[in-house]
């Protein structure tokens, strides 16, 4: 099973709940945990043929695969309004597709790769954890989730739109 963590529009499936479940062999657990069908949730990552049905009618997707793109950041429309109201949606974890996008542009995906593993990895134990996870599963020290990294990037937008 190889799993892989990076996409069209620059979300890192590594802290995805569904894609963790998966890397540690628990999707039948998860799935009655969650109440799901254990289909549902089988994921190898968006860049495979093995999709979460979160995944599987992803636009932005279709549209990277149409347009024979790796990256949303290689489309001569980037960022497009599409990608843009995805960024601005309801969900946290969306708020750094932008950001995210960017830096594999400047610094490659490898290098985004890293840093995303780091990121997504508690700070006293290395566990990594998910987005929406608050404490480390295995130690219990706060973690930076993704409701905090939204909160902070909406108030660096604010800042920098008054100077």
């Amino acid at each position: 099973m190889k799993l892989r963590y990076d996409t069209y529009c620059g979300l890192y499936c590594g802290a995805c709940h569904v894609l963790i479940a998966n890397r540690k062999g628990i999707v039948e657990e998860a799935a009655r945990k969650w109440e799901m069908d254990p289909e549902d949730i089988h994921c190898h990552g968006c860049k495979t043929d093995v999709t979460s049905v979160y995944c599987r009618t992803c636009d932005i997707k279709e549209c990277a695969e149409n347009r024979s793109t790796e990256f949303c950041f290689q489309c001569e429309e980037y960022p497009c309004p599409r990608l843009v109201e995805f960024r601005n949606d309801e969900c946290p974890h969306h708020s750094v597709v932008l950001k995210n996008l960017d830096i594999i542009g400047k610094e490659g995906v490898s290098t985004w790769l890293d840093q995303q593993e780091s990121r997504w990895s508690c700070p006293e134990c290395q566990t990594q954890f998910g987005w929406y996870d608050e404490v480390c599963t295995e130690c219990g020290k706060k973690v930076y989730s993704c409701k905090d990294e939204e909160k902070d990037l909406d108030s660096a937008r604010e800042f920098s739109s008054l100077g």
